[in-house]
């Protein structure tokens, strides 16, 4: 076996580190301030939240175009494309406050998640030529990125909502197109991975690789842990205000939420090193069950927030864990198409988890949202647990 050093993909990965911290900020925005710019605009009530729907389905739609014009253009130039896009999607939306269009500002929450679709990809990137011991830690130094976006962001909106008086959060939105065009100098010290001479274009069809149990695991895992985030984290700041707790309290929970997403991740890679990458996703699908169990036991704010804690380090654990499980789906040459293939299928549940978690907590309340945890979280397990069990018969085949 040839010895991979890793001395590029680490720079690569620090690289990507503080893309991260400037380009992942707008998702914070777009969801805080979205549904309340909604309910201004909005020419129906009800219609409110579709921003961040659009945001979220801005995402799904903007991965495979991502991944085919870097494909052609490469890491580097493909990624100045979508810095370029975050701020013409700021800069859209600040338009729509303006003007009063709710239209147009939903134009630009859908680009600012076609811009995130790219920024989705950099954990992947950082993983490009990286050894196999050393991916899950490019992945987790791209994750550490993103707690400083979760901070950096919702600042900027605060420091800038007021620029306009007469049209508030306009400055909060070109406050998101800045960090985009922040983000531009740090991406061109991006280095290209030389790819093996033995790489072919194009690889295996993308069906095949698609419907090899491991690809199935992989994604099946990333799509269950990310949706599941999703659904509760969105149901949740609703569920307390609902319960009684003030919107301080909720907004609170929701901030505790976004540092234990992104906390973990300065140990995360360590961790799946030592532990192993199946067992490190099953942990964090079992805090994430944990996190449905904690809510379920009561409606007092400590319950939330416990509960919000726990939901965010078992995403961490999951994600990262399901992106390194995808890594080793694809050769080289494969990369981009089942990447954009994984981010499909993911940010596609996502957006729908989206959509259903506010109509089904008015439906069936905070509870429903919460056991519906359960079945999925056991589905994966057992798929992870076969899979586990597959590999070792094999494994023990081949040595007999």
């Amino acid at each position: 076996m040839v010895e991979i050093d890793d001395r590029l993909a680490r720079r690569n990965a620090l690289v990507l580190a503080g893309a991260q911290a400037f380009g992942a900020a707008s998702p914070p925005i777009v969801v805080s301030l979205g549904g309340i710019v909604g309910v201004w605009l909005a020419p129906d009530k009800a219609l409110a939240t579709l921003p961040v729907s659009l945001f979220n389905l801005g995402v799904a739609a903007g991965t495979i175009p991502a991944a085919m014009l870097m494909r052609h253009l490469g890491r580097r130039s493909g990624y100045v494309v979508g810095a370029v896009l975050g701020a013409l999607a700021g800069l859209v939306a600040a338009a729509g406050i303006y003007v009063g269009a709710f239209l147009v500002f939903c134009l630009g929450t859908f680009l600012a998640g076609n811009h995130s679709s790219f920024v989705q990809s950099y954990r992947f990137a950082a993983a490009d030529g990286a050894s196999f011991a050393f991916r899950p830690r490019a992945i987790s130094f791209v994750m550490v990125g993103g707690l400083l976006a979760a901070v950096i962001g919702p600042q900027v909106a605060i420091h800038t909502r007021d620029l306009f008086p007469q049209a508030p959060f306009v400055g909060s939105f070109l406050g998101q197109a800045a960090l985009a065009l922040i983000a531009l100098p740090i991406l061109s010290l991006l280095r290209p991975v030389p790819m093996p001479t033995a790489a072919q274009e194009g690889g295996r069809p993308l069906w095949q690789i698609v419907r090899a149990p491991r690809f199935i695991v992989a994604v099946s895992v990333g799509t269950v842990t990310y949706a599941l985030m999703s659904f509760v984290m969105t149901a949740a700041p609703v569920a307390m205000v609902g319960c009684g707790h003030t919107v301080g309290e909720a907004t609170l929970g929701i901030q505790w939420h976004v540092l234990a997403m992104f906390g973990p991740s300065f140990f995360t890679g360590r961790l799946i090193n030592r532990i192993g990458r199946s067992a490190t996703t099953a942990l964090g699908l079992v805090l994430i069950a944990s996190a449905a169990a904690v809510a379920l036991s009561g409606l007092a704010v400590a319950n939330f927030w416990l509960a919000l804690v726990l939901l965010g380090v078992g995403w961490n654990f999951g994600f990262i864990g399901a992106t390194a499980m995808v890594t080793e789906c694809y050769r080289p040459e494969e990369r981009a198409k089942v990447q954009a293939a994984n981010d499909f299928l993911m940010f596609g549940t996502v957006a729908i988890a989206s959509f259903s978690s506010g109509k089904l907590l008015d439906i069936g309340g905070w509870e429903t949202v919460n056991w519906i945890v359960f079945p999925l979280v056991a589905l994966v397990l057992l798929m992870i647990g076969a899979q586990e069990m597959a590999t070792r018969l094999r494994d023990r085949q081949a040595s007999a």
